[in-house]
């Protein structure tokens, strides 16, 4: 039940912020939206999420995950329905920057619970069945979600996640319980203490490039950019957009209910997420290279980059090797931030660069050539650097 409750969160989470893809044609038509404020939108999302994070990790050590989680998912209760009664791009801005604060103790509760809860060994294997399974809620925001706006509208679609948020805040307040808490030392240092701790441990050095752009080049792909690709270039409607962002989002949920066994089969986190950064960043630069020739290519990069680009929960086990017991809610909400800034840097960085390209009269299929290039290029060098990272700390 406990895995269930927070899997509903979670799926509700990964929902919101891929949803925009979907949604993004009727917004610009509706609101007169153009490619830099929808990358506005989405980035204000991870923005409020990222930063959410430094107070939901001392929330977590001081008060425990039922009421941190229960709590502030009801502001992204109030941000959808303000979403789906939007009439600017304020209100939309407004909107998403509540969905993210209420959605930012989300996966963070879940890898508390598992870290206080389960031995270490396990760790691991839960986050990224939870990432692999959460997953199935950016599936609702692709082809299901382009049905439901063609049927009843865009409006009335929102208007329905808002419902759903709600009932998942009350499973969640129903059945999570509080662990102990840690009776070490320093488990009452403050949240910024606790931070600075963490990071002064050189051995998370490292990690930290890649956590901040690998998972932001997959999302910002998925949630916002294939609709501008596909219709844009190979001139595809909408339900066809939603087929699309379906077919990556599926493979995102094998690829990361893989990494779980891979990891236990290794024995090891490191070895899987270094191997996902190389072939993420091949299939990238393979996107900007023959992507915008052939829709096909361009369909298959895409799955590739959705079964091999989401190793965030190995990454965060092996992060979690070198916290300390008593700085786990911060140690995992600090290396989330990462995850989550890289994606709003990203997602607005990408939009303003679009916005700009195409205000010059840049032709699509060079403009999305160079940004997938960039990705690939950027995420080869973070790849690099995670080479030198080592597997788990010293002994003594």
């Amino acid at each position: 039940m406990v895995f269930s409750a927070l899997l509903s969160a979670y799926m509700m989470s990964q929902f919101f912020r891929v949803f925009l893809s979907v949604v993004a044609l009727d917004l610009s038509r509706d609101l007169g939206l153009d490619a830099a404020d929808l990358g506005s939108i989405s980035a204000i999302w991870f923005a409020a999420f990222a930063l959410s994070q430094f107070p939901v990790g001392f929330l977590l050590d001081r008060h425990g995950p039922r009421r941190t989680l229960s709590g502030l998912m009801l502001i992204a209760v109030v941000g959808a329905g303000l979403m789906a009664m939007a009439q600017s791009l304020t209100d939309c801005l407004i909107g998403m920057a509540l969905i993210g604060v209420g959605c930012s103790p989300v996966l963070m509760s879940s890898l508390f619970v598992f870290g206080r809860f389960y031995p270490p060994e396990r760790f691991g294997m839960l986050a990224a069945w939870m990432i692999g399974l959460g997953s199935l809620g950016s599936l609702v925001s692709a082809s299901p979600l382009a049905w439901s706006i063609m049927t009843f509208g865009w409006r009335i679609s929102l208007g329905l996640t808002a419902v759903l948020t709600a009932a998942s805040v009350i499973f969640c307040f129903l059945v999570l319980q509080d662990p102990p808490r840690s009776t070490t030392a320093q488990s009452d240092s403050g949240l910024w203490q606790g931070i600075m701790r963490i990071l002064t441990i050189r051995a998370l050095w490292p990690l930290m490039p890649i956590t901040f752009l690998s998972y932001a080049f997959v999302v910002a792909t998925r949630s916002l950019w294939i609709t501008p690709f596909f219709r844009d270039i190979f001139h595809y409607d909408l339900a066809e957009i939603g087929h699309v962002a379906f077919l990556m989002s599926s493979f995102m949920v094998i690829g990361a209910l893989i990494y779980g066994p891979l990891e236990r089969l290794l024995k090891s986190p490191r070895l899987p997420s270094l191997w996902s950064g190389y072939i993420t960043a091949a299939c990238f630069l393979a996107l900007g290279t023959f992507g915008p020739q052939n829709a096909v290519i361009a369909l298959i990069l895409l799955a590739a980059i959705g079964a091999v680009g989401l190793s965030y929960g190995i990454l965060m086990g092996h992060a979690k090797l070198f916290f300390p017991p008593e700085l786990l809610g911060r140690g995992v909400t600090l290396l989330n931030f990462l995850f989550i800034a890289g994606g709003g840097v990203v997602q607005y960085l990408s939009g303003q660069i679009i916005q700009r390209a195409n205000q010059s009269g840049l032709d699509p299929e060079t403009l999305y050539s160079r940004l997938f290039t960039i990705y690939g290029l950027l995420m080869l060098l973070v790849s690099f650097i995670y080479a030198f990272s080592r597997e788990k700390p010293d002994p003594a």
